[in-house]
């Protein structure tokens, strides 16, 4: 009976833990749970050093938030039981990294750098439970110590298929901030959309983002179109408001402006960028187009520069990425200028022209001080020598760049492309591109070659998700395939190699979607797998 009754007791003493678990995602790289609990209610304090434009901002979007979810916000009423949230920037901390610590008498977040303190915050956001009780919110005591495992944790969102308002693009940012992500890769350009506008060049905002119908179905499955026009594009202000948006929640927008392939809109508008000079459409179909700039002329780099200079007016990031994937050279075979331009600087074939031509572009963008970064194919025929590598078709090209001392995002379809079904039986699961991706295949993913030597390991940056929109003509559709794939590639890019659990991360999700549900975010269920 004694035994029983000890048994018992141990139960009825772990209960409060076992009915507050911590479902932080990421998950902290060093973590641990003390004793008791901490009541935030609209009766604590939130101090901040209210001179300090950041750490106002961050309190901010804490008031914001407990008053958009729970109904109240903290004031600086000076009671004993506070939030606070401290910018130390004489400690000896990574830019990113943060403490959080929980007691009896109220929660610090402390970090040298502002984003850190955001991270942090986001961190305290995951320890409040989703409903509150009795108008306070019950926080267990915890102490915290945590950074990134990755510099470059992104996602990548295609509006160059479909069009999302600006409004979405926020919330979208929202998301990401949500799980740490630090980069959002615009991709703004493709064969089916234009969408930026470059005052340079009027005709792309007034041909080049519109196009007359769109597939219906798979492209595989058919060529039966909807008969509806399609079109939309983001003027340079509100490109710049998306900027600053990201910038508030330290994330990195970096744009995409493909070349010299996808190109079929701008060629559409300016058809004299092309080979033959046309003519050209926007297309309404989906897959690779042979519609390319053509790399003889000057008046395509004359072009391509001019357009930049107005994307880097926008865009601070240190990165501009230039696409060069999936270029067919067969217009380039028959095209006397481009065959002139091989002959005239030694090139063997079309595949060290294509690098001639990145190289042009890598020289002109370090020229005005950013770097360049393209997908896996920039390094067919010679890689230009500033150049990074977003690695997408598997892991042979990140290693090969890595190996020749260039840095590199990994970002192989296998394992990052979340435009694939969630589930073996197709039939349960909306339209996609094809492929079968669950999250669970996401979060096993590790960015680090086995292939790789210790110095060649300092050149992956990091890893990043796309989501191309061929068939997500829907916000709400895009929140379902972007989650919980993002969550996954969220502690893949955070959390430490050895705290990875995949069974503890399931687990966590599940606190996390009762989150999201209530802050009105779309979602697919894992466990439907």
């Amino acid at each position: 009976m004694n035994r029983l009754f000890s048994v018992i007791l141990l139960i009825i003493l772990a209960f409060p833990l076992m009915a507050q678990e911590i479902s932080i995602i990421p998950k902290p790289a060093e973590m641990a749970v003390q004793n008791g609990q901490f009541k935030l209610d609209k009766n604590c304090t939130l101090k901040f050093d209210e001179n300090n434009k950041d750490a106002a901002r961050i309190a901010a979007f804490f008031n914001d938030y407990l008053d958009n979810l729970y109904g109240f916000k903290l004031s600086n009423n000076a009671s004993e039981n506070a939030v606070s949230l401290k910018i130390i920037s004489s400690l000896d901390m990574g830019q990113e990294a943060y403490l959080l610590k929980v007691n009896k008498d109220g929660v610090v977040i402390t970090a040298s750098n502002p984003a850190g303190l955001f991270y942090g915050l986001q961190s305290l956001k995951q320890l409040l439970p989703v409903e509150a009780e009795n108008g306070s919110l019950t926080i267990p005591c915890i102490d915290i110590k945590d950074k990134p495992r990755f510099a470059w944790r992104g996602n990548m969102l295609d509006v160059g298929r479909h069009y999302f308002p600006v409004s979405f693009i926020k919330k979208y940012i929202d998301i990401l901030a949500m799980y740490k992500i630090n980069t959002f890769h615009w991709h703004l350009t493709e064969d089916q959309g234009w969408r930026i506008e470059i005052k340079k060049y009027p005709l792309l905002t007034e041909i080049s983002h519109w196009r007359d119908e769109t597939l219906l179905g798979h492209f595989r499955s058919g060529q039966e179109k909807d008969g509806i026009g399609y079109g939309g594009f983001y003027t340079q202000d509100q490109c710049r408001e998306i900027v600053r948006y990201a910038a508030e929640r330290y994330i990195t927008v970096v744009p995409e402006i493909e070349m010299p392939g996808h190109s079929s809109a701008a060629l559409a508008a300016y058809p004299n960028l092309g080979c033959t000079g046309g003519p050209y459409k926007v297309q309404e179909t989906w897959g690779v187009h042979k519609d390319v700039y053509c790399a003889g002329k000057d008046e395509t780099f004359n072009f391509l520069k001019n357009v930049l200079d107005e994307v880097l007016d926008i865009f601070p990031s240190e990165f501009i990425h230039i696409g060069g994937d999936e270029c067919p050279k067969d217009a380039w075979e028959q095209c006397d200028a481009c065959q002139k331009r091989i002959t005239d600087n030694g090139l063997e074939n079309e595949h060290e022209l294509q690098s001639w031509f990145i190289t042009q572009i890598d020289h002109y963008l370090s020229s005005k001080g950013r770097r360049l970064i393209g997908w896996d194919e920039i390094l067919e025929g010679g890689l230009a020598p500033e150049a990074t590598v977003m690695s997408w078709r598997g892991t042979k090209g990140g290693i090969e760049a890595a190996k020749q001392k260039h840095d590199v995002v990994m970002s192989p379809n296998s394992h990052m492309y979340i435009d694939y079904y969630q589930s073996k039986n197709k039939d349960d699961e909306p339209l996609a591109i094809g492929g079968f991706l669950p999250v669970e295949k996401v979060y096993s993913y590790e960015p680090v070659p086995e292939e790789l030597n210790a110095d060649e390991v300092k050149h992956i940056l990091g890893v990043q998700t796309n989501l191309w929109t061929e068939y997500v003509a829907t916000t709400k559709k895009a929140e379902y395939m972007l989650l919980p794939r993002l969550q996954a590639q969220a502690e893949v890019g955070w959390t430490p190699k050895a705290e990875k659990d995949y069974a503890d991360f399931s687990k966590r999700l599940e606190n996390d979607y009762l989150r999201l549900t209530k802050l009105g975010i779309n979602y697919r269920d894992h466990r439907k797998e």
